[in-house]
């Protein structure tokens, strides 16, 4: 058995292997830009990770006195050459630091730089261009005005099989999204954002991809219940969201897993449990149920704290139903020896307990290298792939941006119980 997860020390600046890293800034940090992470704490106003972390947990606030100053210092944090490095801080000139004019995304110290990385960066100018329309939109998540509300379907689930089904019933999303492109907080985001506002088009497909990574996490789970072939309608069932971190719950609303009462209409009740110690208090930090809540309803609770643990302290002592599947976004047990061993006592009790479980993979890479563990530990993989329901927002490596982008919930891993090996005959 595995040692327990290290402390995290009260003054911390997370490597790009840390347990407790995440991609409000810090995700994926790399040595190729040395106190890019300082930069960001500078521009947030903090003085060390300490500060950063209070900021998420709620405990303190941000201090900008204006949009327009939080929209620059955002900005403000991918500003570094992208092809020698260098920081506006090491150049003699710090306002020599131009962005590409096609992608408003990266930034070059001189026309030499600029030059000697376009054969690269010329893969990858489109999709920034996204990237940076993208990170600027996904805002109005926090503001409220998305995601865009969204329809019963008019189609059984096992018929909902990819986004273009999805789409199909629908309907004309016209009338939902108008509002939210003339609203008063995209047009507050332009004003301030110290870039030009995009053409409507790229704007409307803008708010399709950051909706689609919100709309992804509540599908993936109704992907998992199918899979397990679990029936919402002959009994409620229980979900633990295990490693649930800041992209689950950072402002999360009790109604944030809603599509599930539109995928599976008049189920007979769905609890979905949020854990993982990087939890962030909220509305939904309440106790998980003990008995099963309102028929066609989406209970959300959520607890902070190692999965292993919370199974020693909350179900076995009867606070908390037993699962009737497990789901993963990104849990990242492949990354490095740290989160390994934070992972052990966790994969070892999925799989002894024979709980049906679901993981999703960024890219192809962290798919076989998370099959390759799973394996070791002589996990029943029964099926793994490409998400049907995988987020349309393409991700950027915030200090590699010329890099092929990986996109939320893009694989997944279903697997259950321990591996059973025939006995060779005698």
């Amino acid at each position: 058995m595995a040692g327990p997860v290290p402390a995290l020390p009260d003054s911390f600046t997370p490597s790009s292997n840390s347990v407790y890293s995440d991609q409000f800034g810090f995700y994926g940090l790399d040595c190729n830009v040395p106190g890019l992470s300082k930069v960001i704490l500078d521009k947030l106003n903090m003085k060390d990770y300490q500060d950063y972390r209070a900021a998420l947990e709620g405990k303190s606030k941000v201090g900008f006195r204006s949009h327009k100053e939080m929209f620059q210092n955002l900005e403000d944090t991918f500003k570094f050459c992208a092809c020698c490095s260098k920081l506006p801080s090491n150049l003699p000139d710090p306002k020599a630091l131009k962005r590409c004019i096609k992608c408003l995304n990266v930034y070059y110290c001189s026309k030499e730089c600029q030059k000697k990385d376009w054969s690269l960066h010329k893969k990858f100018c489109k999709m920034l261009h996204k990237v940076s329309i993208d990170r600027l939109v996904e805002w109005l998540v926090h503001t409220g005005d998305l995601p865009f509300p969204t329809e019963v379907w008019s189609r059984p689930a096992k018929d909902v099989r990819c986004w273009d089904d999805w789409v199909s019933i629908q309907g004309d999303l016209t009338l939902r999204l108008e509002p939210i492109l003339s609203g008063q907080n995209m047009t507050n985001l332009w004003t301030n954002a110290c870039r030009p506002r995009p053409e409507e088009a790229e704007l409307r497909k803008s708010v399709w991809r950051v909706c689609s990574e919100f709309f992804a996490r509540s599908l993936t789970v109704g992907l998992g219940i199918q899979m397990s072939r679990l029936d919402p309608y002959s009994r409620p069932l229980t979900v633990h969201l295990v490693g649930a971190g800041h992209n689950e719950t950072l402002g999360a609303r009790l109604t944030d897993m809603d599509e599930l009462n539109r995928m599976f209409p008049g189920h007979q009740g769905l609890e979905v449990v949020m854990v993982g110690p990087e939890v962030v208090q909220g509305p939904i930090m309440r106790p998980p149920l003990r008995a099963f809540g309102p028929r066609g309803r989406v209970y959300i609770s959520a607890y902070k704290g190692l999965y292993h643990q919370f199974w020693e302290e909350v179900v076995e002592k009867g606070e908390a139903a037993k699962p009737d599947l497990v789901v993963g976004f990104h849990p990242g047990f492949h990354a490095s020896q740290g989160l390994g061993e934070g992972w052990l006592p966790t994969l070892l009790l999925l799989r002894d307990y024979n709980i049906p479980t679901m993981f999703t993979m960024y890219n192809d890479a962290e798919l076989q290298y998370s099959l390759q563990i799973l394996m070791e530990l002589e996990m029943d993989v029964k099926d793994t792939g490409p998400n049907p329901f995988s987020s349309q927002k393409p991700e950027q490596v915030q200090s590699s941006p010329n890099k092929a982008p990986s996109y939320c919930n893009a694989f997944y891993i279903y697997f259950q119980g321990l591996l059973e090996t025939q006995q060779e005959e005698e």
